[in-house]
């Protein structure tokens, strides 16, 4: 398995984590899988800072424990330190720690004082998502073109190591 360290093109640092594929893997396939994981990292992060401070007063109260371990659990499975503890993410997993989130404050909008989905809607609304078809993958600041496989970039060797970086397309001014 070639292991993938995804950044984004920024380098804010917040949205970082290890991705595993085979050499042979399309670049497209890449591309979607890392996207997709990205962006959820991106909304677990963004309803984490928006409705951690809202639960302190919260923390004991029984009926609001299952909304602050799905919290915890989805923070600390998409933090950035699972690129520290060399643990890859699996959008699956990231896709289900979320779910776990949207259920659980459904049904705990009335304690936190929203009568309705409106202002969970919006939230995730500002988050900025990643858009498969004008975001790059570079390598070393190479693109990589999505109709190859990675072993064109890296040969074949499985056991290897890469950084890659996500970014927006630049658009010729027309």
């Amino acid at each position: 398995m070639v292991r993938i360290h995804v950044k984004s093109g920024d380098d804010s640092g917040e949205n970082e984590f290890l991705y595993e594929c085979q050499s042979d893997s399309l670049i497209k396939e890449i591309a979607s899988d890392v996207i997709q994981i990205f962006n959820l990292q991106s909304k677990i992060h963004r309803l984490v800072s928006e409705f951690e401070p809202r639960l302190l007063p919260f923390h004991g109260d029984p009926k609001v424990t299952p909304l602050l371990r799905a919290f915890w659990e989805a923070k600390s499975y998409a933090s950035k330190d699972m690129v520290i503890h060399d643990r890859p993410l699996s959008y699956l997993v990231l896709r289900h720690h979320f779910e776990t989130i949207e259920r659980e404050l459904v049904a705990k909008f009335d304690l936190l004082g929203d009568s309705d989905s409106t202002q969970y809607q919006q939230i995730l609304s500002d988050v900025e998502l990643l858009d498969e078809n004008t975001t790059q993958l570079k390598l070393a600041g190479k693109e990589l073109k999505r109709e190859k496989q990675l072993c064109d970039y890296i040969g074949r060797n499985e056991k290897i190591k890469i950084v890659l970086k996500l970014q927006p397309k630049i658009m010729p001014l027309s």
